[in-house]
């Protein structure tokens, strides 16, 4: 009796720097059935503090060597990334690049976010269904000069998957005109019990004070600006309290200067990255994510399910995680907002422990093999049209 053959999946994606997306990616690996699906990712570099977490089964292939390989030399390396950064270039506009590489046909590929939109739709395999998956708010600054090229891009796939509701909705309202391929809001998986272990691993030493924990890339949008403002007016103010960031990125330098001009070095740490954040998102008092703009972000998620309380902007599909005042505090992406809440959460213990209490039942909210059977689907579905 011959064995179903199994359906070929291509994901396709930058590298696998600590992010939200990248953990997407890292539960779709794990979790989609072994038996239907024989899946390989190719990135564009091997880089990343996530590169060495693919499963064993998946089959890995990348198109260059990312910066941990790179000559510790700096003036090498600063050859090596324009070397690297040109050949990626040319990559992006000759797909033979990858094919070579991969020296395999696929059914389906699948961009896991707009940064891998142009490798999937320019693939040289034009029998293979492309998926598309969204997770961002089309409106936001960032998007801006991109968003053009995404608007032609997004009716060229065979399907599209947004991260949330809410990045649906603004894109449909911002441009009714746009014709959309068939599609369907998929929300995050969340591997709880994992999360759970995570959190035990150590317990960190944190001051014998309130304290906020964050944990995010240190980009500009993230909104640690503004956050380091509020924090050190709250601590004029007579409010003590210790805030913890877990992140990387091209604003650590800019946050340890305004931290030091504002004279809130020690109160307001700055860890970089880190593989498990998670003892320190239990073992804290409060969550915070002051950020500008957001799609459906897993940390949330995460410190919902460990029962945190959560300060959270407003943006994205955040509201569709947090219930105001009931399991965490939404808040406008203002200095001013972000005080009032956190002087709240360190004043009003009845608040806390209300947004506490909510929190005990929240991994109802939570259906991670419905998520995984949903794109099992979808997948299945393509391939038999």
């Amino acid at each position: 009796m011959m064995m179903n053959k199994k359906t070929k999946v291509l994901f396709r994606h930058r590298s696998m720097e600590m992010g939200g997306v990248e953990k997407v990616i890292l539960s779709m690996l794990n979790n989609l059935n072994r038996d239907k699906f024989e899946m390989t990712i190719c990135l564009n570099m091997n880089q990343g503090e996530l590169r060495n977490e693919i499963p064993k089964h998946i089959r890995k292939v990348y198109l260059k060597e990312g910066k941990e390989d790179l000559s510790k030399n700096p003036v090498i390396k600063k050859i090596q990334l324009i070397k690297r950064r040109l050949e990626l270039k040319h990559a992006e506009i000759n797909p033979n690049v990858a094919d070579n590489l991969l020296n395999e046909k696929y059914d389906v590929e699948i961009a896991p976010t707009f940064d891998a939109f142009t490798s999937v739709l320019n693939s040289s395999n034009k029998h293979s269904k492309k998926i598309g998956w969204f997770h961002s708010d089309i409106t936001v600054p960032k998007m801006q000069p991109i968003v053009s090229r995404i608007l032609h891009q997004i009716p060229q796939f065979d399907y599209f998957i947004f991260g949330s509701q809410q990045a649906r909705d603004i894109l449909v309202e911002t441009y009714p005109d746009l014709k959309l391929p068939e599609n369907q809001v998929i929300l995050n998986a969340i591997p709880i019990d994992e999360l759970k272990q995570k959190a035990e691993v150590f317990k960190p030493e944190l001051p014998d004070i309130p304290v906020f924990v964050s944990v995010a890339r240190l980009h500009t949008r993230k909104g640690f600006h503004k956050l380091l403002n509020a924090h050190a007016k709250l601590i004029k103010d007579g409010f003590n309290h210790h805030i913890i960031v877990i992140g990387d990125g091209e604003e650590m330098d800019n946050l340890k200067k305004q931290a030091e001009n504002l004279g809130v070095t020690n109160s307001f740490e700055l860890l970089g990255s880190m593989m498990n954040p998670y003892p320190y998102v239990k073992n804290a008092d409060f969550f915070i994510l002051p950020s500008e703009s957001e799609g459906w972000p897993l940390i949330i998620a995460d410190t919902l399910i460990l029962q945190k309380p959560i300060i959270a902007t407003s943006v994205g599909g955040i509201p569709e995680m947090i219930s105001h005042e009931k399991t965490g505090y939404l808040v406008n992406y203002e200095e001013d907002d972000m005080y009032d809440a956190m002087k709240k959460f360190l004043t009003e213990p009845e608040l806390v422990s209300n947004i506490k209490k909510h929190l005990e039942t929240i991994e109802e909210q939570f259906d991670n093999q419905k998520i995984f059977n949903t794109v099992e689907n979808i997948i299945l579905k393509l391939t038999q049209k």
